[in-house]
């Protein structure tokens, strides 16, 4: 357990959490408030009430699964992202699909975790992204440090004019 000093004053963070499946957001809300800087203000089972409880509560960061009903995590990102683009998503996801993260960041997420992501790491990223950086799991960064280095491969190949390799 880390240890906090308790002279200075806490600034809490809250937290909306958007996940379909009951008992996993109730150990989220455990996991997350742990430390004591971070409040949950409000849960949400699918993306439409993530969407409705963010223009209510106003939370500073919504952790979002992708796989809800009625709306998925991606289309309710989008649609909090064009009412309210300064709050902070944090996807939270089993998919770590490129085509998934993709989509999550041109919606406008700040970051992207997998759900196998461990407490400590969960509650990291929620401070991150309230404080303005990108946070992804390693293997997601890993991940699109590869497409990067591809992608600027096949561009300094053109560039040069040597064929690419495809």
């Amino acid at each position: 357990m880390k240890s906090r000093r308790t002279d200075l004053p806490i600034t809490q963070i809250t937290v909306l959490l958007a996940e379909d499946h009951a008992a996993y957001r109730s150990s989220l809300k455990l996991l997350v408030e742990a430390d004591g800087d971070i409040e949950v203000v409000g849960e949400a089972k699918n993306g439409c009430e993530a969407v409705r409880l963010n223009k209510r509560l106003h939370p500073n960061v919504i952790v979002m699964d992708i796989a809800m009903p009625l709306l998925n995590g991606l289309q309710a990102t989008r649609q909090i992202m064009e009412i309210s683009p300064t709050t902070k998503i944090l996807i939270l996801s089993a998919h770590p699909d490129s085509e998934y993260i993709e989509q999550a960041m041109i919606f406008g997420a700040s970051g992207y975790l997998l759900k196998q992501s461990s407490a400590d790491v969960l509650a990291q990223a929620v401070r991150e992204v309230q404080n303005g950086r990108a946070y992804f799991s390693q293997a997601i960064s890993k991940q699109l440090r590869d497409q990067c280095q591809k992608t600027f491969a096949k561009g300094q190949t053109k560039a040069s004019g040597a064929p690419s390799a495809s």
